[in-house]
């Protein structure tokens, strides 16, 4: 069974649901909270650890991450743990509490409005297991707040020939270095390389200035937008009352690695086994008709994430292991 490793942020999110947006200065009375663990690396591992639970036992998600030792940062690992994340955490004797993201969700469209500090004034340095945690899975995925831990994971991973996907929200000062070592750059319909203005100027400038082989762009409800192998095309969405939207994105991104890693695993086992592939850049990637197949299935997982009001209800839906099994066979 396939598994990856997973190195970012980590946060505790409060999430409220609302009958409408608040105004200024105005009170609104939510009509449901939840907390749980969050953060762009966090939610991709945890939607990961649910497909390889879905589809057998044996997946393994790692996240290499930055909590410490306070009550809040404890609570994140526990709630991670209790869904199939294993947590290395490069800051285990950090005192000051973890991010805490506040968001609401509108009950009627599903929109989300998220307020946070996320990484800053974190820059752990790479743990001396971190390079062998990040070339033990076919696959490691980065969200690019922690520096100094993606550009060691993505050099590492690189080295061992795993496949290097990069979650990309926003443009961020390591981009330049981290790129380099980036085969699919999975990007919000907001990210801009520097200079571009566009989505299909960012995309190409991703592929001939920094080398990223693979490309794709998500957008809400749109067609998730794709440049691979000197072809381009979109992968259409399916059409869902949305009911949550907060982490869709990071479901996409948790369900694209799983796609990729059991691509991996199924054309060369010895991709799930360390230093098992090859080191060339790219080795691990598929052909451009199974780049569509793994967007096709992230895109799917991500509109029933979207169904489903909370941040892990959905997670229990089982049309999830259904995809899972779907995927298996193809």
């Amino acid at each position: 069974m396939p598994g990856a490793t997973f190195v970012g942020l980590s946060t505790l999110d409060m999430v409220y649901r609302v009958p409408a947006p608040p105004g200024p200065d105005e009170k609104v009375q939510a009509t449901a909270q939840d907390f749980a663990a969050g953060g762009p690396a966090a939610n991709a591992a945890v939607t990961f650890a649910a497909l390889a639970g879905s589809a057998a036992p044996g997946g393994s998600a790692t996240l290499v991450t930055a909590l410490g030792r306070h009550a809040l940062a404890r609570e994140v690992a526990a709630e991670l743990g209790s869904r199939g994340v294993l947590v290395v955490d490069a800051m285990p004797d950090r005192a000051e509490p973890p991010a805490v993201s506040s968001a609401y969700v509108v009950e009627e469209t599903g929109q989300r409005s998220v307020v946070s500090v996320n990484a800053a004034g974190a820059d752990p340095s790479a743990p001396a297991r971190l390079a062998a945690v990040a070339a033990a899975a076919p696959v490691l995925l980065l969200d690019g707040q922690y520096p100094r831990l993606a550009l060691a994971a993505a050099a590492a991973a690189r080295a061992a020939g795993r496949v290097v996907v990069l979650d990309g929200g926003s443009w961020k000062p390591v981009l330049p270095d981290l790129l380099t070592h980036v085969d699919v750059a999975a990007c919000s319909a907001v990210f801009r390389t520097p200079g571009t203005g566009s989505v299909e100027e960012s995309a190409v400038a991703l592929r001939d200035r920094y080398g990223v082989p693979a490309v794709a762009v998500t957008a809400g409800p749109e067609p998730v937008r794709w440049w691979y192998a000197g072809a381009a095309g979109q992968v259409p969405v399916p059409p869902v009352r949305a009911r949550d939207t907060l982490g869709a994105g990071d479901a996409f991104h948790g369900a694209l690695a799983w796609a990729l890693a059991c691509d991996a695993e199924a054309r060369d086992p010895r991709a799930g086994v360390a230093g098992g592939a090859g080191v060339a850049r790219g080795v691990g990637l598929p052909d451009a008709d199974g780049f569509v197949t793994a967007l096709t299935f992230a895109a799917r997982v991500a509109a029933l994430r979207c169904e489903t009001p909370g941040p892990r209800r959905w997670l229990t839906d089982p049309r999830l292991a259904e995809f899972a099994a779907a995927l298996d066979r193809q």
